[in-house]
């Protein structure tokens, strides 16, 4: 799902009831726990900067929707809580919106914003 959003209040206006909903707690998480991050649209897709590097994004895509975390070692810890889904090596796919449990994405924000090793 390609956007011409350049802000991410105009690229989630854009979305689909369903998805809408669930980025937009995503985006809220986000503001809240990733103190000193940037938000900023790169790649198509809100995304959260630190340092110039981005470390988390998350997208809307025709058949699901897809939260990145780009700290390995962050993904890994989550695992066995991301049991069902399809995982890559910095990307969540949720097929349904109501796959995403809050808590496990809160859990790897928090992880991600005091993580200081490299990014993938």
């Amino acid at each position: 799902m390609g956007t011409d959003a350049t802000t991410v209040d105009a690229y989630l206006m854009d979305l689909p009831d369903a998805h809408r909903h669930t980025l937009q707690a995503i985006r809220a998480a986000c503001q809240e726990l990733l103190t000193g991050f940037e938000e900023s649209m790169a790649y198509g897709m809100p995304s959260y900067s630190r340092n110039g590097e981005i470390e988390v994004a998350f997208a809307s895509r025709k058949q699901y929707v897809s939260l990145y975390i780009l700290r390995t070692d962050v993904v890994a810890a989550h695992r066995d809580q991301l049991a069902g889904l399809n995982v890559g090596k910095g990307c969540i796919r949720y097929r349904r919106p109501s796959q995403v449990d809050p808590l496990v994405v809160e859990s790897m924000l928090c992880q991600t914003a005091g993580a200081t090793g490299p990014v993938c």
